[in-house]
């Protein structure tokens, strides 16, 4: 007979669905989350649903299931959706040679999606200026440098921002023999090549 619209609401915010039935003999109403592993799925045998302190792996799709064993039951879906500030998932220095072109990825989730800038040092960074193409695509942005410099090496920044929150993520752009975390990536390139030739001189001794 009745049941709540769909919703917004900033994460930790308490929900309460409604979902109103008839029939005779009087229906059993039942809430389950859809949005999860088969079997997970939050269950409330009541007209209301009510959830505190709601969190991100808790929007989705709600179906109400109302049911009398006399015909098949009855179903109505909400949808939840639960907003929340960005968060960096994934930020990685890279290294190019000079004349090279070069990438730095930034991926943050977020809901409303994050929109994303680019600065070096305090300079806040822009398509076309000194070389440079920034795309935002989703929740991942890219910062390509067509043809690496000298004075493209550094730290860089990767800012995300939404409506309830931002944060960044510092990002290195570093040529070869560069110090990187305490270690010469010249250095890890030989032990790459090591380790490669152990194992292949152990494959070959064996068989």
């Amino acid at each position: 007979m009745n049941i709540s619209s769909d919703i917004t609401v900033n994460e930790g915010s308490s929900v309460t669905l409604l979902c109103l039935a008839i029939g005779r003999p009087e229906p059993t109403v039942t809430w389950r989350h859809l949005s999860v592993k088969e079997g997970q799925g939050f269950v409330s045998e009541d007209e209301y649903l009510e959830i505190s302190d709601i969190k991100r792996d808790q929007s989705g799709e709600y179906e109400c299931s109302a049911l009398n064993d006399v015909a098949a039951p009855d179903v109505r879906k909400v949808k939840i959706t639960v907003n929340y500030p960005p968060y960096i998932s994934k930020a990685k220095n890279t290294g190019v040679s000079v004349g090279q072109k070069g990438i730095l990825s930034c991926e943050a989730s977020a809901v409303p999606t994050a929109e994303f800038q680019w600065f070096k040092e305090d300079t806040r960074l822009a398509t076309g200026l000194d070389g440079v193409r920034i795309e935002n695509k989703g929740r991942i942005s890219t910062l390509t440098f067509f043809n690496v410099s000298e004075k493209d090496y550094g730290n860089y920044t990767c800012v995300a921002t939404n409506k309830l929150g931002n944060t960044n993520a510092s990002i290195t752009l570093y040529g070869p023999g560069a110090v990187i975390d305490g270690v010469n990536s010249a250095s890890r390139a030989l032990a790459c090549l090591w380790l490669s030739g152990t194992l292949f001189a152990h494959f070959f001794i064996k068989f």
